[in-house]
């Protein structure tokens, strides 16, 4: 596209909107395309390549119902794979806008009634960066102001509700960060280990909330960063929840029992309110503090209670069915936790906690 401006696709049927839409990415250098409908849309897309798309969910006068904006994600991927889509709607649920990340290739989903310009600029230049040519750095603020404000990074203001988010997919880091603030926590986002590991080491959180698998250019398709971000919670006493859709049954065995994880989350199944619970349940067991029954997962907390009642490790892995190896990890974090360092003392002190 040399010589000419880059392209942005808006798909949406209210004129208000489409002038809000268009003004914004105009004043960012983008020459805007303006489509009513899954038709124009799909016209649009086969005449000339975008390099970012800004659609609408409901496209028809019974917005309520309407799901076109969908059918033009899939359209996007089928005619214009470089684009990058961004839906924005007034009538996402959770459940939806999941759907959109995970099924229909959405880059973020974005509501209408917390529309802010300064935020949808971020998203744009985001989307710009993962163009191919790079092209998307020259817009707007440089890379070094552009990734690293997203919702949610200013520092956490409620030290004691304080959460961190890890997690490169933009739309899932929105999401999460999302139910967090809805749930009162203060929440502190970012998407790579090396940024997690400065705000870990200079800031204090209630809980973490962690992917597995992070982008990386050394290793795009079988980077497992997140492993060591949970290192660093572990480390730090943060308590900690896996959100993953790559995970093996073994990795997810590992994040129990070598990292001591609160919880883990599968992207496919994602359910708010679940999601919601899990993270206050590890956020209480964070304040419960090391040397306290309350600071053991809920799996370790099954371990302890099969070795108070007196059940070696080879019978403890037959009970739970997991490996003689994965019990000793699992009794290696309780021990750490409870701040004993034998079966016996973890026992007397669980007995003392009530724990049966």
């Amino acid at each position: 596209m040399t010589g000419e401006a880059m392209r942005a696709l808006v798909v949406e049927d209210t004129p208000a909107w489409q002038e809000i839409l268009a003004e914004i990415l105009g004043d960012m250098g983008l020459s805007v395309d303006l489509a009513p409908d899954l038709d124009a849309s799909i016209e649009l897309l086969r005449e000339r390549p975008h390099r970012v798309a800004v659609v609408d969910l409901a496209l028809a006068d019974d917005a309520g119902q309407n799901r076109d904006g969908l059918a033009v994600l899939t359209a996007i991927k089928q005619f214009d794979p470089g684009c990058v889509p961004i839906l924005l709607t007034g009538y996402a649920t959770v459940e939806l806008a999941v759907s959109a990340l995970t099924e229909y290739g959405a880059f973020t989903c974005l509501r209408k009634d917390a529309f802010r310009r300064g935020e949808f600029r971020d998203v744009i230049r985001r989307g710009l960066a993962l163009a191919p040519t790079g092209e998307g750095a020259r817009i707007g603020e440089s890379p070094a102001s552009g990734p690293s404000a997203v919702a949610g990074t200013p520092a956490p203001a409620n030290a004691d509700r304080a959460a961190l988010v890890v997690e490169d997919d933009a739309g899932w880091r929105s999401l999460v960060s999302e139910i967090l603030e809805d749930a009162d926590f203060s929440v502190r986002a970012c998407l790579s280990y090396g940024e997690a590991l400065g705000y870990l080491r200079r800031e204090r959180y209630q809980v973490a909330v962690v992917d597995l698998s992070l982008a990386s250019s050394t290793a795009p398709r079988g980077n497992r960063d997140g492993y060591e971000i949970l290192r660093e919670a572990r480390s730090s006493a943060i308590p900690a929840v896996v959100i993953s859709g790559l995970a093996s049954r073994e990795e997810v065995e590992r994040a129990y029992s070598e990292f001591g994880i609160h919880g883990y989350v599968e992207k496919q199944g994602f359910a708010r309110g679940a999601f919601s619970r899990l993270v206050q349940e590890a956020a209480e067991a964070g304040r419960a503090g090391y040397g306290d029954i309350g600071s053991l997962t809920p799996r370790e907390r099954e371990v302890l209670t099969l070795v108070v009642r007196g059940l070696t490790n080879k019978g403890i892995a037959h009970a739970l069915v997991i490996s003689e190896n994965t019990v000793k990890r699992y009794l290696k974090s309780i021990f750490e936790k409870l701040d004993v360092d034998s079966r016996a003392a973890a026992t007397a002190k669980a007995v003392s906690s009530g724990l049966r």
